[in-house]
């Protein structure tokens, strides 16, 4: 399956006693298949992996891979600031059956120049046959990856592309008018999916489609096909919604979207806590204006069947 589209960059739902909730995992992920996402992207930084336990973490990307039952790709995050470490995870996950391939970050603290993190990424993609998606995040890791690192990276046989979450859209534009045809240069952030797009990126891998998968997934769909018309009116729909999920500290704030359509508890690992009461507020009204709650006035939507 060609890797092309709209991504989610999953939640892991936790019960109310901390614990991962796996029926709520299953379920989340039948419902974002069944809605026409492309691919799914389990244990990045919106599954809040870097407070799951070794153990816990491998059994989500199981329990992600086993619901999907290879209907998309996945593509399951494994990120380490300590290269032999995240080596070691890597190859824990190639045993995975029905894994597609995996997402890795920048080593993160270390905050390593440009030669260690060639060597780092070289490392894991040489330590596995999977596929590897690199991931560009230096806001959360204290790393720029820069585009000629990237493209000394592509050259490597399974490195085929990358989740640019930088926001510097000169550079992905460099990225992506340098790079080779066939590697694939992915939008980090809902906000700037469709100049990534416009500008020649394989898709998006979003925090929004949470809670709205089938009308992000239409909109990155309509923009691959050239109807631009429609993608912008998707995006100018939801764009509030994009940017509410990072009102505090995310995934909080999509977590508790997601709890107020039943779809999870709204539960996060300490040190991330839940919204505000002021925040949930603001994203009741806005979610309630949007048509995506059950019983607000004037709506009758229900987001179980958006």
């Amino acid at each position: 399956m060609e890797l092309m589209g709209c991504g989610t960059a999953l939640v892991t739902p936790f019960r109310k006693d901390g614990g991962v909730d796996e029926p709520a995992l299953h379920a989340l992920v039948n419902w974002q298949i069944e809605s026409g996402i492309d691919f799914l992207v389990p244990c990045g930084t919106t599954g809040e992996a870097s407070t799951l336990t070794e153990a816990e973490w491998l059994r989500v990307v199981e329990v992600v891979v086993a619901a999907t039952a290879k209907r998309v790709p996945v593509f399951a995050g494994c990120t380490h600031n300590a290269t032999h470490e995240v080596v070691l995870r890597a190859r824990k996950l190639a045993k995975v059956y029905g894994l597609t391939g995996i997402l890795t970050a920048n080593p993160y603290y270390n905050r390593p120049g440009q030669e260690g993190q060639y060597q780092h990424f070289k490392a894991v993609a040489e330590a596995v046959n999977l596929p590897v998606l690199l991931y560009n995040i230096p806001g959360r890791t204290g790393a720029n990856l820069e585009p000629a690192t990237v493209l000394r990276l592509a050259e490597l046989p399974n490195v085929i592309g990358i989740k640019e979450s930088s926001g510097n859209l000169a550079q992905i534009t460099e990225l992506l008018t340098t790079a080779p045809r066939n590697f694939k240069v992915f939008a980090g952030d809902d906000g700037i999916a469709l100049p990534v797009l416009a500008l020649g990126g394989s898709g998006l891998v979003s925090v929004a489609s949470n809670v709205i998968p089938g009308q992000m997934a239409r909109m990155v769909d309509a923009a691959l096909e050239n109807d631009w018309v429609a993608a912008r009116r998707i995006n100018r729909q939801f764009f509030r919604l994009m940017q509410a999920h990072f009102w505090e500290a995310s995934p909080a704030p999509v977590k508790a979207v997601l709890s107020m359509l039943g779809r999870c508890e709204d539960v996060l690992r300490l040190p991330m806590v839940p919204v505000s009461a002021a925040t949930r507020r603001r994203l009741e009204c806005m979610v309630g204006e949007l048509g995506m709650l059950v019983g607000i006035p004037g709506t009758g939507e229900d987001l179980r069947t958006f």
